[in-house]
């Protein structure tokens, strides 16, 4: 088979990568033509004014030469779009229709959902609110086929947008081979080491993960927190001018340096989030963790109940961080079990590869 990575996915970001590397485990020849528009921007929200502006016209100066390149190869069994795909779909339908070409569309993060159901950033019933909603409908219409990273996520985003049950497929996130090999713990001590890494957004919960390290329950372990976002000014409130000793908050480490972070911890914290999407997705640092051998304590959902284990997971109830704690207590008494080499070879490259690829292969004989 052979498929077009075509539009203007953000390469800096796993998914993507992952994607484009499971396809080539599975003998998929990728040709690409793409365009950086996203490049060092790690939270979108986060933007101000005139860079959003910026970055907005370097995307609609990017498609012309996308077409091009689209009309100039040779026809691809498929088009996959890598996230943030909603706007590529809109502008490469047209002439993917002319060309009797499917397009795969990747609804990694949802626009709507994002910015007004989980982070509150727009007011539901809003213009731009309804704008969005819009914009996104139409895209997943515009997509030959849609894919989400959870089953979950998928059943999510069906009912959001008024969607056939089962019509979006779903393809887990898993790692990149190699950035995330098993670890032994690079320290020793008696202090059991917790870490928490990622984007400061609503969905993580870090409120109830810095409730949790605050408490006099707490106080038994050390915790490192690594991130920033929507969220910093919640931390900083929470843990004041001088935070205690046994908590550290790094706003931002080098990618290349997580694996030094995971392997100094005992356990890796999930997500703890009590929303709908929070409750749909695994994000990439549960992988991550699991596939450099940490335990996960993270929140009991829908999403997670999908990656069936018996050792390496810990789940609790959200939003609450004395059960959080519960679950560090509970993993510490058994030891902290690692997760085993069944449980991740379920999110394993090839296993994704072949995912997608069967997707792929669906699309190319359908009738468009």
């Amino acid at each position: 088979m052979r498929v077009l990575s075509w539009g203007t996915a953000d390469l800096g970001k796993p998914r993507n990568r992952i994607l484009l590397a499971a396809l080539k485990s599975a003998g998929v020849t990728v040709d690409e033509a793409r365009r950086e528009v996203w490049q060092g921007v790690e939270d979108k929200s986060q933007l101000r004014p005139f860079d959003r502006l910026t970055r907005y016209l370097r995307l609609l100066a990017a498609y012309p030469a996308l077409l091009a390149r689209f009309i100039s190869l040779p026809r691809p069994d498929a088009i996959m779009l890598g996230y943030p795909a909603q706007m590529d779909a809109l502008v490469i339908w047209p002439l993917a229709r002319a060309r009797g070409v499917p397009v795969l569309m990747d609804l990694f993060i949802s626009l709507y959902d994002t910015s007004v159901i989980d982070r509150g950033l727009n007011r539901p019933g809003s213009l731009k609110a309804r704008l969005l909603w819009s914009l996104e409908w139409l895209s997943l219409r515009a997509a030959d086929k849609v894919i989400a990273d959870t089953a979950a996520h998928a059943r999510y985003i069906e009912e959001l947008f008024h969607l056939p049950r089962d019509s979006i497929g779903n393809v887990p996130v898993g790692v990149e081979v190699g950035e995330f090999p098993q670890l032994q713990r690079s320290t020793t001590g008696s202090r059991p080491q917790i870490l928490f890494y990622g984007q400061l957004i609503p969905l993580h919960g870090i409120e109830t993960v810095i409730a949790a390290a605050m408490s006099n329950r707490g106080k038994a372990f050390d915790w490192t927190i690594i991130g920033s976002g929507q969220d910093m000014p919640k931390v900083a409130a929470m843990l004041g001018d001088q935070p205690p000793p046994h908590i550290r908050w790094h706003r931002w480490v080098p990618y290349e340096e997580l694996t030094d972070w995971i392997a100094r911890s005992d356990i890796c914290l999930g997500i703890f989030g009590g929303s709908r999407k929070a409750a749909s997705v695994i994000p990439n640092k549960v992988y991550q963790a699991l596939s450099s051998g940490r335990h996960v304590v993270t929140s009991r959902s829908p999403a997670m109940d999908e990656l069936a284990s018996d050792a390496g997971i810990t789940l609790v109830e959200p939003e609450s961080a004395g059960a959080l704690l519960d679950g560090i207590d509970q993993a510490l008494l058994e030891g902290c079990p690692v997760p085993s080499q069944t449980l991740v070879d379920s999110f394993s490259l090839q296993k994704i590869g072949s995912a997608l690829a069967s997707y792929i292969d669906d699309l190319s004989r359908r009738e468009l």
